[in-house]
């Protein structure tokens, strides 16, 4: 995408889940409907279930159709957001939109708490991919780890999720986080397992914590737990991993400010901005530090791996 910024569009991007994926950002920082403990963009101040137009679908329209004309590669052009996508009113117009200019497959992340809502299911059925999470087998489980609306039940969303794969065609991979001490015993395990044989997944993508969190006091899973989780689970159950060390988009010149957007999104460690920007480690460093002399920057130890963030 050059050196030019743009408001909504991210990347492309190296994805663990999604290989080279452009990100589409339509709504604003922790719009959500739920407060995760290990989320990485950190607390929400203020739970919403209203769906409006928080960002104008025209807007970030004009900036696909330019990416897409200056020749576009990526596997996925991937809606997400810095919050819960499915918030946006607009989200349906813009995958119907997105799919009139390009042939590339649209996905879209999403926590999944508003899949009871029937134009939420409409919209999503327009994606080639959609990325819902569970990440408890039980409503006190759920409090606990996803800090749920107070107006959200455990059991309604899950019921949501059934009737949306009833209805829905295409892939859907679901996301399963784990966290030591919350959710990887044997009775919440065996909980997940008999909801997510009701939901039918094509994919069961098992992830724990790589990066600073909302809160301090939770711990990753172990490789060990997660493998043995995984097998619980089923053969189409799979950890995900890091993003292959030495894994490159096509280099091209990135400006400090490419950086900054980057950080201002989640925290990452020297390996993910270079990953992420297709930067030469030496070139990635000089942007660090100079984003540090501006004090933008700021830094976070998190299992021996030092992450950036945006102040």
């Amino acid at each position: 995408m050059g050196k030019k910024e743009y408001t909504y569009l991210f990347g492309p991007v190296p994805s663990r889940r999604l290989g080279r994926s452009l990100g589409v950002d339509i709504i604003p920082m922790k719009t959500c409907t739920l407060d995760c403990v290990y989320c990485q963009l950190g607390k929400t101040r203020e739970k919403r279930l209203e769906r409006k137009i928080y960002v104008p679908v025209d807007a970030v329209l004009t900036e696909l159709k330019a990416v897409i004309k200056a020749g576009l590669e990526a596997d996925y052009i991937t809606i997400s957001g810095s919050g819960e996508p499915t918030l946006n009113s607009q989200l349906g117009i813009l995958m119907e939109e997105i799919k009139k200019n390009t042939d590339i497959p649209v996905a879209i992340l999403t926590n999944g708490t508003l899949f009871t809502d029937p134009a939420v299911r409409a919209d999503c059925l327009r994606a080639d991919l959609v990325l819902p999470s569970l990440d408890a087998g039980d409503e006190e489980t759920f409090q606990k780890i996803n800090r749920p609306h107070k107006n959200l039940s455990f059991d309604s969303i899950v019921e949501g999720l059934i009737t949306f794969r009833e209805e829905f065609a295409g892939q859907i991979w679901l996301e399963v986080f784990l966290i030591e001490d919350f959710n990887t015993d044997i009775e919440q395990i065996r909980k997940m397992k008999t909801l997510i044989d009701k939901l039918r997944p094509d994919k069961i993508q098992l992830n724990t914590i790589a990066r600073p969190t909302a809160e301090q006091f939770i711990k990753p899973a172990g490789r060990e737990k997660l493998q043995w989780i995984a097998g619980q689970l089923g053969p189409n159950a799979e950890v995900i991993s890091a993003v292959e060390q030495g894994r490159h988009i096509h280099s091209f010149a990135i400006s400090a400010e490419t950086v900054l957007a980057m950080l201002k999104r989640r925290p990452c460690s020297l390996d993910d901005i270079c990953s992420g920007l297709g930067l030469d480690p030496n070139e990635a460093i000089k942007q660090i530090a100079y984003l540090q002399q501006q004090g933008l920057i700021e830094t976070e130890q998190q299992q021996q791996t030092t992450f950036f963030k945006a102040k």
